[in-house]
C-alpha cells in the first residue's frame, strides 16, 4: 500500500478504533459482547492511526494494563478473571430465567457464556 493510500485511509481506521472502543467498553456491561478482541482491534487500529489515541488507550485506567498484560501474553489476573466469569454468569442466567422465552435463545446464550468462560480460563493467568 502506498503512503497516499495509506493515509487517505488513516480517518477511516481511526474511526474504527472508536467504534471498537465503544463496543469493548459496551462489552464490560453486556456480556454477550467480547470485550478484549474489540479493544485488541482498537489498539491495532490506533497503532495504525494515531500515536496519540493508541498510547490513550493502552495508558488507560480501566483497560491499559489488562491490554499490555493481554498483547504481551502475560495473562489476565485471576481477580479480572474471577470478576469476569461471574458476572458473565449472573448477567446470562438473569437474562435467560427472567426475560427469555425462547429456548433456542436459552440455549445460544448458555454456548456462548460457556465459550467465553472457556476462554478467559485459558488464558494465562499473570500476578497483579
Amino acid at each position: 500500500m502506498s503512503r497516499k493510500s495509506n493515509s487517505a485511509l488513516k480517518p477511516l481506521i481511526l474511526a474504527c478504533g472508536f467504534i471498537f472502543v465503544g463496543l469493548g467498553v459496551i462489552g464490560i456491561v453486556l456480556p454477550v459482547l467480547p470485550t478484549t478482541p474489540f479493544l485488541l482491534l482498537a489498539a491495532f487500529c490506533f497503532a495504525r492511526s494515531s500515536e496519540k489515541w493508541h498510547n490513550w488507550l493502552i495508558t488507560n485506567r480501566l483497560f491499559g494494563d489488562y491490554l499490555k498484560n493481554y498483547q504481551e501474553g502475560r495473562g489476565i489476573p485471576l481477580k479480572v478473571k474471577v470478576m469476569a466469569i461471574t458476572f458473565l454468569w449472573v448477567t446470562i442466567l438473569i437474562s435467560i430465567f427472567f426475560f427469555l422465552e425462547n429456548w433456542i435463545l436459552e440455549i445460544l446464550l448458555i454456548a456462548i457464556a460457556s465459550a467465553v468462560t472457556i476462554h478467559i480460563i485459558s488464558v494465562k493467568t499473570c500476578p497483579k
